[in-house]
């Protein structure tokens, strides 16, 4: 039985009870003006809540709240709340909808709604003064209940003696104590949740795993939304004082029509294969070990060379150690251990909330990413300048010291097709440095994937995903890059060291892979410009490189202001010089070779012909930026059948349309999530990247994950201006620690839970989010209770849980915590 704040006292009757009958009536009269006056207080009190008070918070963490007597209760991992969804809402991942009569029937039928409007008005001036309650808790009786109102009005000072009144006092008071409500709880559904606003505030262990029983609600409030929601929500909006409050979504699930999106039906047989079949190369699965216990996780700090840089798959040294050669960078690519780490890695020491987005372009906090060595090697040419708490980025690189703006637009005057934010809208940027480049391509509506290994230039990726510029670890080596076949408008490489021209031009033609048909390579290195020997060499066999590769050179000028010379080359949009060419050097790659298959596939020195079909990918340039982002892909044919059943076109479109009422209307609004404070974003599985598209009015990037054995929709992403990845999460994602602000998971923990160890992987999700980065999750209950043990155990702060029919949606907060004990991971050990 929870208990209030103070202890209560006795009701029994004490010897002086036997009073004379005068004495009895005056005190009865008492007891009935102190009832009338506290519940008066109690209604009016209401109008002065102020909702969002931290003060109200941590003094509501000394109570714990009683449930109110419903009938409606059940054992589920989170408490149904129908009155939170939307008329046309139902759940999600499911083959059975309910139409918009059905859902307002039951959502009238399960309310748990008091019919008297005093009950409502109190409910809401007790939500200050209860703490707040996990969902998941089992409701008490209504005798609890009853017990908890004398509680209550016992703390206000009422200490009479209460016989027959206690039932009458319940009535009145009931809702309010038995709703564990904060924030305003209504017929809407609203929630406990957190806002960022008050994350300056440092969250204690305490409230770190609170959130509110989605059950309670109330009945005035509900009446009113019914009759005029718009109006409700403004009215709350005004008490908010401008800060992200946590309502309840209004499309917590998606709709009756948009159900069949939730069911992956053709992954192994529909109009597209899975990444581990294209390459051949996917390992075998990992049996998932057996469930723990809730609340039987236990946590503890990697001990590792790295330390708080530490990257599983690429920090493998006694992998690297036992290489046979270094020569084409092996000990740069990804050696993954056979069993992932289950710890935490560390914080650096001094470490703080990241700075925002566009502030964190120009600085950074030097304590985030302690490494000075790229600024003694290159702070003479703008890279990154250590200034005091700060580290600084001129806007500049080697190659563009008077700013990376000029640069791009001089790149544009040399060749106007380029285009940029409309013909060329997704860029790759390898050996990208520091990533000035594309960050600085945001304000020409350009996105850009940089790259660039983990190598003695210290931390450049992880200084590009500190200023909020999109990057990963990789390196040109022994295998394909992580990317489909054909999708990147332009290629771009300034003073980048490669060796293009040895090996059969091995690297060029990897790049000749990704590179769309009628796209740029825009080279600034120093053999475009400069007459040393060695630059005059390389930039000979360049230019017979490129000519055997049917590599048209559009332009080759200087830039006076840099001092730099570009060469912008163009990949054919036909076969015609293929054939043409009097020796078949580079070779033509076989016609089974597939361009799209990237996971652990060698590289090979050959070129995959033009597609030349109307109907297939790459016969034809997309639509420009910003038509191709909402436009299905024109070699998308009803013909063939989309992941979600559908015809491709029409499931494209209804992938859109579902992400775009969910974004705006829950995970904008309702969810406590100050989205100013979001930049880094990932989408851990991506379909067609709805999810990423419905934010594209953001201040946000997002990384679209696709996993190796999910039906192979990447292309589809690029093909409509976005971008993304494949990858295995029963492996270490090529990214440093604390990289994304936010992490998106839609029905990914019970799919990857059968083949991985799923604590690994929550592991992974620890280390890639920032601390105070929010993990959101749509998924089935059962994987979302175990998902939040695990979270709960490492001090993360619930900050939105609900669930529906077996489906759930929980948000979660990273915070500062780590772990005392140390884990010693020896592979990772120098």
């Amino acid at each position: 039985m929870a208990l209030g704040k103070y202890s209560r006292v006795d009701g029994r009757k004490s010897s002086s009870s036997y009073c004379s009958t005068v004495t009895l009536v005056v005190f009865v009269a008492l007891c009935l003006v102190g009832v009338w006056m506290m519940t008066s207080s109690s209604i009016v009190s209401v109008q002065n809540v102020d909702v969002s008070s931290q003060d109200d918070k941590n003094e509501a963490k000394e109570q714990v709240n009683e449930s109110n007597g419903s009938n409606e209760m059940n054992s589920k991992q989170f408490e149904d709340n129908p009155g939170d969804l939307p008329d046309d809402a139902t759940k999600g991942d499911s083959n059975v909808s309910l139409t918009q009569e059905e859902s307002n029937s039951n959502s009238q039928e399960n309310s748990n709604v008091p019919d008297k409007t005093t009950d409502s008005a109190t409910e809401e001036n007790q939500e200050e003064k209860v703490e707040k309650q996990p969902i998941k808790e089992s409701v008490e009786d209504e005798n609890k209940s009853e017990d908890a109102t004398k509680t209550e009005t016992q703390n206000r000072g009422k200490t009479e003696k209460r016989e027959d009144k206690d039932s009458e006092a319940g009535e009145t008071t009931d809702g309010g104590e038995s709703n564990s409500g904060g924030q305003g709880d209504s017929g809407e559904g609203f929630i406990e949740n957190k806002s960022d606003s008050n994350e300056g505030e440092k969250k204690s262990e305490e409230n770190s795993s609170e959130t509110k029983d989605g059950d309670k609600v109330d009945g005035q409030i509900e009446e009113k939304v019914e009759e005029n929601e718009d109006k409700e929500l403004k009215q709350r909006s005004n008490k908010e004082d401008d800060r992200t409050k946590g309502q309840v979504p209004n499309e917590v699930f998606p709709s009756g029509a948009q159900l069949e999106l939730l069911n992956e039906t053709t992954t192994q047989n529909g109009a597209w294969s899975t990444q581990s079949v294209e390459s051949k190369n996917e390992k075998e699965a990992q049996k998932s070990s057996e469930p723990e216990q809730q609340n039987m996780y236990s946590w503890k700090l990697c001990n590792v060379t790295a330390g708080p840089d530490y990257i599983p798959c690429l920090d493998n040294l006694q992998a690297i150690r036992s290489l046979r050669t270094t020569k084409h960078y092996e000990h740069r690519e990804r050696h993954c251990p056979e069993e992932p780490p289950t710890c935490l890695v560390s914080l650096p020491e001094g470490y703080q909330r990241s700075i925002e987005w566009p502030t964190s372009r120009e600085k950074i906090w030097y304590h985030n990413v302690p490494h000075t060595k790229l600024a003694d090697l290159k702070g003479h040419q703008n890279w990154v300048k250590v200034s005091g708490d700060y580290l600084t980025f001129p806007g500049g690189g080697t190659q563009f010291k008077h700013g990376a703006l000029h640069y791009i637009d001089f790149i544009q005057q040399s060749v106007p097709d380029i285009a940029w934010g409309k013909r060329s809208r997704v860029i790759l940027d390898v050996g990208c440095g520091v990533a000035s480049f594309g960050g600085y391509l945001f304000e020409r509506d350009v996105i850009t994937m940089s790259f660039a290994p983990k190598d003695e230039h210290e931390a450049q990726v992880q200084f590009a995903l500190e200023r909020g510029i999109p990057g990963i670890s990789a390196v040109m080596g022994t295998k394909r890059l992580p990317f489909p076949g054909r999708v990147f408008d332009v290629v771009h490489c300034a003073r980048c060291r490669v060796p293009w021209h040895i090996e059969g031009g091995k690297l060029l033609l990897e790049l000749n892979r990704v590179l769309r048909p009628g796209g740029f390579f825009v080279w600034s290195a120093t053999p475009v410009y400069q007459k040393i020997p060695e630059d005059v060499e390389i930039w000979e066999a360049m230019k017979k490189l490129t000519e055997l590769m049917c590599w048209e050179l559009v332009s080759k000028s200087k830039d006076r202001v840099n001092g730099v010379g570009v060469a912008v080359y163009q990949k054919p949009t036909s076969n015609e010089c293929y054939e043409k060419r009097s020796r078949n050097e580079p070779p033509l790659c076989q016609e089974s070779d597939d361009p799209n298959a990237a996971w652990n596939v060698p590289l090979q020195a050959c070129m995959h012909k033009v597609p030349v079909d109307a109907s297939e990918r790459g016969s034809q340039w997309p639509e420009q930026w910003p038509a191709r982002l909402e436009k299905p892909p024109y070699w998308l044919l009803s013909s063939q059948v989309g992941v979600y059943g559908k015809a491709a076109p029409e499931d494209f479109t209804a992938d859109y349309e579902h992400w775009k009422r969910v974004v705006t209307k829950s995970y904008l609004n309702g969810m406590g999530i100050n989205w100013s404070t979001v930049r880094n974003v990932m989408d851990m599985k991506s379909i067609y990247g709805g999810f990423a598209a419905a934010l594209r009015d953001m201040n946000v990037w997002v990384m679209n994950v696709v996993s190796i054995d999910a039906a192979d929709t990447l292309p589809i992403i690029y093909e409509r201006g976005l971008f993304g990845i494949y990858h295995d999460w029963c492996e270490s994602f090529s990214t440093y620690p604390r990289s994304y602000d936010l992490l998106h998971a839609d029905h990914l923990f019970s799919k990857i839970k059968t083949k991985c160890n799923l604590m690994a992987v929550v592991a992974e999700v620890d280390r890639i989010l920032r601390p105070e980065g929010k993990l959101i999750v749509r998924d089935k209950v059962e994987a979302i209770g175990e998902l939040e043990s695990m979270l709960k155990a490492m001090h993360w702060e619930v900050r939105f849980s609900y669930s529906k029919d077996q489906e759930g949606l929980l948000c979660v907060q990273k915070t500062m915590w780590r772990p005392k004990e140390a884990e010693t991971i020896t592979y990772a050990i120098a």
